[in-house]
């Protein structure tokens, strides 16, 4: 399987990597045989987070026997030297390992300061020296603070999200990771599930040998999926452009990603998921969403308080307010033509 260099952390990496968010959806048992297939398959580097609840305890049992044979990336979205040292400690436990090779601060605010003597870079500093830790790097959803970041030198890797949608300006950042020699990890390959030609997505992350997508794996037919596709290793065609243009002209410009940084919503929205309902309804098996449990979730959205905390956090600068009204009614005018035909 085709490896990678990760940027200066001279880190030899699978450009086809596990993103270990969804095994927390999963038994253990069932998590771990899907990362140990993974491995045993020829993937090397697995991703995972401190506030992904149980991933990391899965990772560490799949990846037990073997852990200096992979590489390991987590984080922490603590603010203050304290939790991040806690939630450092806590990853070593979980993965069962001495040393984390990546360490990434998780989508903050604002760029962690490197001078705080208190603040979550110095425990990063502190865990490294200490050989805890090899690498640092940070995560985000906003241009701003992913640039800062490239522009400060201090981090060694970028994790964005990063697809065939993306813009101009995302693919600056790409660029310029290339010449800071940071390495660039994609997130959101599929975009939060409105992507649903797996090659195309293939195709397209491979077109830029610095960036190492991390394809998030639930199911065995995932894995399998992303395992053909590296084994198969198609190019571009004039098939696949013309589905990526498609999909350009349909969901280009403002539409929810699914981050999840909006919540938790006040009034008990599902927001990452009503806020891109049209899209989902039209682009994925709608059935499940015609059922009377996601009728009430979607009218949950009348009982938004209009407090605009979920506009404030959205790193894309969503109305997310009116979006959700938006979907609703799309929602409700879809639900009653389906109905009406059963």
């Amino acid at each position: 399987m085709e490896k990678v260099r990760l940027g200066r952390t001279e880190l030899m990496v699978t450009k086809t990597a596990f993103g270990a968010l969804p095994i927390q959806r999963i038994p253990r048992a069932d998590a771990v045989k899907l990362v140990r297939r993974a491995f045993d398959a020829g993937i090397n580097y697995f991703d995972t987070a401190n506030a992904y609840t149980d991933s990391e305890e899965k990772l560490g049992e799949a990846l037990e026997g073997i852990r200096h044979e992979a590489v390991i990336s987590t984080k922490s979205m603590g603010k203050d030297k304290a939790t991040v040292l806690r939630h450092i400690e806590q990853s070593l436990r979980s993965l069962r390992t001495d040393c984390i090779d990546l360490f990434q601060f998780h989508n903050p605010a604002e760029l962690p300061d490197i001078e705080d003597p208190d603040g979550p870079f110095a425990a990063a500093l502190e865990m490294k020296q200490k050989g805890y830790i090899r690498h640092i790097g940070i995560t985000n959803h906003r241009l701003h603070i992913a640039q800062a970041a490239i522009d400060s030198g201090n981090f060694e890797t970028l994790q964005f999200p990063f697809c065939y949608l993306t813009t101009d300006k995302e693919l600056g950042l790409v660029e310029a990771c290339r010449g800071a020699d940071m390495g660039y990890i994609a997130m959101k390959g599929l975009s939060g599930g409105l992507l649903n030609n797996a090659e195309a997505c293939y195709v397209f992350m491979k077109q830029y040998p610095n960036v190492v997508p991390i394809w998030g794996i639930q199911h065995e037919w995932e894995l399998d999926q992303w395992l053909e596709l590296a084994k198969r290793d198609p190019g571009m065609t004039p098939e696949i452009q013309a589905v990526i243009e498609a999909d350009r002209k349909e969901l280009v410009g403002s539409f929810c990603r699914s981050c999840g940084y909006c919540l938790p919503c006040a009034a008990g929205i599902d927001i990452p998921q009503a806020a891109r309902m049209s899209a989902l309804l039209r682009r994925s098996p709608y059935q499940k969403y015609m059922s009377d449990e996601w009728h009430a979730k979607m009218h949950q959205i009348e009982n938004c308080v209009h407090c605009d905390a979920c506009k404030s956090r959205c790193p894309y600068g969503l109305d997310t307010p009116n979006l959700l009204v938006e979907m609703l009614k799309d929602y409700d005018a879809f639900y009653a033509e389906h109905h009406a035909g059963t």
